[in-house]
């Protein structure tokens, strides 16, 4: 997966994959700029949580092209004014692609701690690489890839035990979330003061356990559903469910539907309620923007689709 994905020749991101990929099942920040509004007011909250510390940093880890962060600096939060947005891509392409200004930087890695602010990741979690398990006989076994006749195959191999306690009912599978869980920790690690906050498709690994494997793990070709995971190396996205027990203790957990609520979604489409009321009959580019933030919400709010998605956020120092 690793390879599939990152390789700099080779990989899903080097040939410019990006958000907006899965048809249907678009990110947030793609719907439009109402999500990157409200985000602008949760790190707003973090800093003045601070004391508005002159230093603060908002990090994005895995900013594609930038998407996010345009709509979060045009929403012009207060934190920005006096401290900077960091925007981590590990592809050359995508990051070539990404804004620039004076309170903006670009890189290919998490800055180096200790930081005062927030690190964002939305939908970067379900993109690192994992291991399989498989349940054979009452134990769980690694599932590897090999080859055979040119074609990558599964194989499974000796048994390993998952970070957690899950029942080995024969047939079933989990993902094994190493680098999601190093990368948390990473993280932390890295946060003086402030937050980290992830927001992605969450189970449990008990969760996985008991679906069959494609509701958890999944792959998109051009813009629908592709087809094995060890099918067409390097062309198509991969994505898992993120295991949140296998993650870093400490966290919160919520709905998207209910972080954005917390964080003032509601006031906003009201907000462009009463600007479209009043603007409608221009027709102006200001009218058509209040209009677009009510049919924005509701796919943000949707819990049988993004507002279901869960988000994880941890406190450190305030």
């Amino acid at each position: 997966m690793e390879a599939c994905l990152y390789d700099s020749s080779a990989g899903f991101y080097a040939s410019g994959g990006m958000a907006g990929r899965r048809g249907d099942f678009i990110t947030s920040p793609e719907v439009g700029p109402l999500f990157g509004s409200v985000l602008a007011r949760y790190v707003d909250s973090v800093w003045e949580a601070l004391g508005r510390p002159a230093g603060f940093t908002v990090v994005e880890a895995g900013a594609g092209v930038g998407t996010l962060a345009r709509a979060v600096l045009s929403a012009g939060p207060g934190c920005l004014e006096v401290g900077t947005y960091v925007m981590v891509e590990r592809s050359g392409t995508l990051r070539s692609a990404q804004p620039s200004g004076e309170r903006l930087r670009s890189v290919p890695e998490l800055p180096d701690g200790p930081l005062v602010g927030v690190i964002l990741a939305n939908e970067l979690l379900d993109n690192l690489a994992f291991g399989l398990l498989e349940a054979v006989g009452g134990a769980w076994h690694e599932v590897r890839v090999g080859v055979s006749d040119g074609t990558f195959v599964e194989c499974l191999a000796e048994r390993f035990e998952p970070p957690v306690e899950v029942d080995p009912v024969d047939g079933a599978r989990i993902a094994v979330q190493a680098a999601a869980a190093d990368w948390v920790n990473d993280a932390l690690a890295r946060l003086d003061r402030g937050a980290l906050l992830v927001v992605d498709y969450c189970t449990t690994t008990g969760g996985m356990a008991d679906r069959p494997q494609e509701e958890w793990l999944r792959t998109y070709r051009g813009h629908g559903r592709g087809g094995s995971p060890l099918a067409s190396p390097g062309m198509q996205d991969i994505t898992v469910d993120v295991a949140v027990d296998q993650l870093a203790d400490g966290a919160s957990l919520s709905t998207q539907a209910e972080f954005l609520r917390l964080h003032g979604i509601d006031g906003l489409v009201e907000e462009g309620r009463r600007t479209w009321s009043e603007r409608a009959h221009l027709g102006d580019l200001e009218a058509v923007r209040a209009r677009s933030r009510v049919t924005e919400s509701e796919a943000l709010l949707d819990t049988g689709g993004l507002g279901g998605f869960g988000v994880l956020e941890w406190s450190v120092g305030c």
